[in-house]
């Protein structure tokens, strides 16, 4: 292990000798075993893996969840990094190339004597250590440099110093930079916010969620008093990370390593469950101490002094009812878009919310610009490629005002993109009048790619189309009795108009007033739907785009998904040119 013995080091164990395992450390720190009463034997990690490496994902939850591990058991060192492997994006790394990399980083792999100075993504206040040496934290610190260095997209990301000194109290720290690489790269499911604003949503979305299944909230919202619940809820990852007893958090970790950030959103539901339970009573010392010092004091101490055990604080994470990965999802994606689309009116002054994620970042310029330059450089015999998507007096493009309109019908296209997505390169997937009008063709060569960008342009000259959020290869999957899903999609898809009108339709889930407990109906939900024989974007009373197999015809109708008019007047249209852009790396 690259991190010695003494890099760890427990509350009270200055005593213990700096050759002393870590297992050897935290046994003496903590009691053990840390669950009484007679059980069923602890799975070892060879019985595990053959879960992990079948994708039998669902037994291995259940398992994680139920194997309540002491702290000092060693299945987490190959537990750990196998749970994250899971999640890496792309192909895996080579062996020693952390050690290039910090070796490109810092011009050595000797240890530095002097700080380490932190990217500026970490938040200063929370580069939480859980007890680790001096040396461990200087391991820390390189980790999350190294991984700021190789991903410079990472602009604001508070919980990524402390999931970082967890790990390390279990592998060494090659394998630690592995887990966190794969962890910040995965597609699949979120662990770690890497925005300001995916930061903001999360405390929204905790709030939101609490409101609906937990009777807690109303408690604490009456306890917030003047400061309001929304300060309190903004350090909901906080009670997790920073208060919770070490052996509460790496039993909360176990899960949240395989499962995602849903872990966290649960564990802090039960948080306040309990809490609830145990200031009920005005006698209780956590009610004093509530109307005392404030209830985010109250909250923070009486995680710290958590009353029930790591087990039975997941138990009642993981029983609350009606809190599915799919509407913990929809409620993440509603709050996103209301958040990035919210605008107050401040005097003659348009502020936007506390997040600057939504404007438009250096990168994004130059992913704009590369658009711009892909839509003029290819020519189509008759005309240049850019008049062609906006029609103007001249056949050709000649003059600056024609090409400055362009631009700025592009800038506001990406405005309209999801703030992750305008970091990457645009780039063209897919065009009829280079691949032909063919349905087999477009799935070849576009339904692999999420998400995707659809630029339509019909005879008639009007420009529209779609942002779709999700593969179109989802065509093809099947839900649990075997039959295959006709929609599909998430509520980030949208529909737009650029010519002559231009306009963002966004999901009617995505409420301008930011309310997430109002009732959909099934016809609100059908994003995407596609076969052999067609394309549809947008259902319920209409499809907002619909196109046959040869990519000829198509029609367009208000619809229930994304409550928009017909994108063209006349609603039936003949297909010019389609486009579909991918994003690099997206």
């Amino acid at each position: 292990m690259y991190i010695e013995p003494a890099a760890f080091r427990a509350p009270s164990a200055e005593s213990l000798a700096a050759s002393e395992t870590t297992t050897q450390i935290w046994t003496q720190c903590l009691p053990s075993p840390l669950f009484a009463g007679k059980k069923a034997p602890l799975k070892n990690f060879e019985e595990i893996q053959p879960l992990i490496q079948q994708g039998r994902k669902r037994e291995l939850k259940l398992i994680i969840r139920e194997n309540s591990w002491p702290i000092n058991s060693p299945v987490r060192a190959s537990l750990w990094p196998a749970l994250c492997r899971q999640h890496q994006h792309g192909k895996s790394m080579l062996d020693g190339f952390y050690w290039d990399m910090v070796t490109q980083v810092f011009g050595t792999v000797e240890l530095p004597d002097k700080p380490i100075m932190l990217p500026p993504f970490v938040e200063a206040t929370h580069c939480l250590g859980y007890h680790l040496t001096r040396k461990g934290r200087a391991v820390a610190d390189r980790v999350v440099s190294v991984l700021g260095y190789a991903c410079p997209d990472i602009t604001y990301s508070p919980s990524l110093y402390p999931i970082t000194a967890a790990l390390l109290h279990f592998m060494p720290e090659e394998e630690c930079y592995h887990c966190m690489a794969s962890l910040v790269a995965s597609k699949e499911k979120m662990f770690i916010t890497q925005t300001k604003l995916l930061n903001e949503v999360t405390w929204k979305t905790v709030m939101q969620i609490a409101k609906k299944h937990a009777s807690a909230a109303q408690h604490l919202s009456r306890l917030s008093g003047a400061i309001g619940p929304e300060r309190i809820y903004a350090d909901w990852q906080w009670w997790i990370l920073a208060a919770l007893p070490f052996p509460h958090l790496v039993r909360v970790l176990d899960c949240f390593f395989h499962e995602g950030i849903k872990v966290f959103y649960r564990v802090a539901l039960a948080i306040l469950i309990l809490f609830h339970k145990h200031t009920t009573n005005q006698n209780s010392e956590w009610y004093a101490e509530a109307t005392k010092n404030g209830v985010d004091h109250a909250i923070d101490k009486f995680c710290r002094n958590m009353p029930v055990s790591p087990t039975k604080l997941l138990r009642t994470a993981f029983t609350i009812r009606a809190l599915s990965s799919q509407y913990i999802s929809r409620v993440f994606i509603k709050t996103e878009m209301t958040l990035k689309s919210k605008q107050v009116i401040t005097g003659s002054r348009l502020v936007r919310s506390r997040s600057s994620d939504n404007l438009p970042t250096s990168q994004s310029q130059v992913n704009i610009q590369m658009m711009s330059h892909t839509l003029t450089i290819r020519e189509s015999p008759r005309s240049s490629h850019m008049a062609m998507w906006f029609p103007f007096p001249n056949a050709v493009f000649q003059d600056r005002h024609q090409a400055s309109d362009l631009r700025q019908k592009l800038f506001t296209l990406w405005s309209w993109l999801p703030v992750r997505i305008t970091m990457y390169q645009p780039v063209l997937l897919y065009t009829t009048e280079e691949h032909g009008c063919s349905l087999t063709t477009f799935y070849v060569r576009v339904e692999h790619h999420e998400p995707t960008l659809l630029m339509i342009k019909t005879c008639n000259n009007e420009v529209f189309g779609a942002y779709c959020s999700t593969r179109w290869f989802e065509r093809n999957q099947k839900d649990e009795r075997g039959n295959r899903q006709a929609y599909f999609g998430t509520g980030e898809t949208f529909l737009f108009s650029l010519y002559p009108e231009r306009a963002k339709y966004p999901w009617v889930g995505c409420a301008a007033d930011g309310r997430s407990d109002e009732k959909l109906s099934h016809g609100s939900e059908l994003f995407m739907a596609a076969d052999s024989k067609m394309i549809t974007i947008g259902g319920g009373d209409g499809q907002a785009i619909w196109m046959d197999e040869n990519i000829r015809y198509g029609k367009t109708d208000r619809c229930s998904t994304f409550n928009n008019p017909p994108l063209c007047p006349s609603g039936d249209f003949e297909i010019r040119v389609l486009e579909v852009y991918g994003f690099a790396g997206a």
